[in-house]
């Protein structure tokens, strides 16, 4: 079971590099990696990325969606919705938000987990 543990939390580590490396491409900003295994039992880590404007998520979501494709990620849930100023990808064991800073600002998703540990890929 431990061996299990191990291989999944590696696997999950490579897949969020791949959508790391992605959002660094587009120049996503503000972006913070947040282990929450502690605290939620809905996912392993939040990915925190701010976009400068909606065309700016748009480009960062359409990044993700080619990386995580060609990394045979499966994702069990997206947000389409282009002018929220946020968008959201749910790949089980991380969840990406993708935020304008207004939206960001707004939701202050970064205090509401202030008590996670940030990781450092």
């Amino acid at each position: 079971m431990i061996k299990d543990s191990c291989q999944n939390n590696t696997r999950a580590l490579a897949e969020l590099k791949c959508a790391v490396s992605a959002i660094e491409d587009k120049k996503g900003e503000a972006l913070r990696i947040l282990d929450v295994r502690e605290k939620s039992s809905i996912t392993d880590y939040l990915i925190l990325v701010t976009g400068t404007s909606d065309a700016h998520l748009k480009a960062l979501k359409g990044a993700l969606d080619k990386a995580l494709k060609a990394a045979d990620v499966r994702l069990i849930g997206e947000d389409r919705t282009l002018s929220s100023g946020w968008l959201v990808v749910d790949a089980f064991d991380f969840m990406i938000h993708l935020q304008t800073e207004e939206t960001r600002d707004f939701y202050r998703l970064d205090q509401l987990w202030k008590d996670a540990l940030e990781v450092s890929l």
